[in-house]
């Protein structure tokens, strides 16, 4: 086993609390030391985003997790507004090395047009594919993925996985990236992601499987009332 995971996280300051709710839920059950990577926009020196579109800061730079990590070994890249119910390690020993990436490869229509702080929420193909990955960053197909590649090419070519081949994209387990809202709730989800909005935010309070963020949060500020 790895003596460690590596772990990028999105982090948009409109929702940083996500961000600190995730990594509890990750830290209390991990079975192995966890290094996160905060994908913070104003620490990307290399990269400057110049897309126009997207619904939060780490749209994009989700791409350059193999980049940051030298192009060497594996990482797991999560939305910050997820919760983990499960030791991470789980999902850490379904590498596959014949593999480039590996994904929970979601088929549905969305139920909401409008997501969290007003944002469009469309259908698209892959939609919410690379919103967790198991990357791995030693893969040849990978090494495309410089800052300049991933600046010039547009969000539909990213976000579907464009420069792999279809065989080269594993499938994960539902679970790994369960959908509240828009899947109906599910006690053996191992990743809740909260895609349409984040229980930080008051519409999205006391939605579909919103205790378990609640609960993580709770955690988080243990000792501190």
């Amino acid at each position: 086993m790895s003596k460690k995971i590596v772990l990028a996280v999105g982090f948009d300051q409109r929702e940083s609390i996500a961000y600190h709710v995730f990594c509890q839920s990750i830290i209390e059950k991990a079975s192995i030391p966890v290094q996160f990577l905060p994908l913070a926009e104003n620490t990307l020196n290399e990269y400057k985003e110049v897309h126009t579109d997207g619904s939060n800061k780490f749209i994009y730079s989700r791409f350059l997790t193999p980049y940051l990590m030298d192009f060497s070994g594996w990482a797991i890249f999560a939305d910050g507004d997820m919760v983990c119910e499960v030791d991470i390690a789980e999902l850490w020993a379904l590498r596959d090395e014949k593999m480039a990436v590996q994904v929970v490869k979601h088929h549905y229509q969305t139920k909401a047009h409008k997501k969290y702080l007003g944002n469009k929420n469309e259908n698209y193909p892959r939609k919410n594919w690379s919103s967790l990955i198991l990357w791995n960053c030693s893969h040849p197909a990978n090494k495309v993925l410089t800052p300049e590649f991933i600046q010039n090419q547009p969000g539909s070519y990213l976000h579907r996985f464009s420069w792999l081949e279809d065989a080269a994209i594993g499938e994960l387990p539902p679970e790994w990236n369960w959908l509240a809202i828009e899947y109906p709730e599910n006690p053996n989800a191992q990743l809740i992601h909260y895609t349409l909005g984040t229980p930080c935010f008051k519409d999205y309070a006391n939605q579909s499987m919103a205790k378990a963020w609640h609960d993580s949060y709770s955690r988080v500020n243990e000792g501190f009332d």
